[in-house]
């Protein structure tokens, strides 16, 4: 299971180094269509986060560190740490944030530490050439990593399986929100919440502890 995952890594890796390449540092350039989409996706996955000043946070798949800019212009104290399995965002991220103390940028599949809480945008959206259960099993094998690396909480989004059918396209994954609700209140927590309302085709789930 760990070699599938660390292969399929590497060519998410691959993909996102291209569109960076391509596009830089920009929404597009992490395969999002705009900056307003972007936005309204944040504002989702950061209502996980309780109390509003001085929390930490884990961004997985941070890309080049757009939702620290975001956390930035929302937030007044907080220390952010993103991870990315791709080295070219992850560079792009450093020098974009080379004099943030609070701000720390690391190539890695995986949290290396604990925090208040994570947050993962996007990184179950391209499944490249993988099958729907093989791309299931990594979904489920990083929410576990993000509850056992979030102390609070953590929030994650997806395609949304009830896409128009003729906008779906073979090379995207389209998660079913109830199932992955279920899992989420039988695996980490009573306390869940899925928003499927905000005008994109995909939803968000917060993932809320008492701890």
């Amino acid at each position: 299971m760990e070699n599938k995952i660390a292969d399929l890594l590497a060519n998410v890796s691959q993909y996102y180094s291209a569109k960076l390449a391509k596009h830089g540092e920009t929404p597009r350039g992490v395969d999002w269509n705009g900056e307003e989409s972007q936005t309204l996706r944040f504002q989702q996955l950061s209502k996980v986060i309780r109390p509003l000043e001085g929390f930490s946070l884990n961004d997985l798949g941070c890309g080049y560190g757009a939702l620290c800019e975001y956390l930035g212009r929302s937030y007044q104290s907080f220390t952010y740490n993103g991870y990315d399995v791709s080295d070219k965002m992850i560079g792009a991220a450093q020098v974009r944030y080379t004099n943030s103390s609070n701000v720390h940028f690391t190539v890695a599949a995986e949290p290396q530490k604990i925090a208040d809480y994570g947050i993962a945008s996007g990184i179950f959206n391209v499944r490249l050439e993988y099958g729907n259960n093989e791309w299931r099993d990594y979904v489920e094998a990083t929410l576990d990593v993000l509850d056992r690396t979030s102390r609070h909480g953590f929030a994650f989004n997806c395609l949304t399986s009830y896409s128009d059918a003729d906008k779906m396209q073979n090379h995207l994954y389209y998660a079913d929100p109830c199932v992955l609700f279920d899992l989420c209140k039988r695996r980490y927590s009573r306390n869940v919440a899925l928003f499927h309302d905000y005008g994109l085709y995909e939803f968000t789930i917060l993932v809320k502890k008492h701890s």
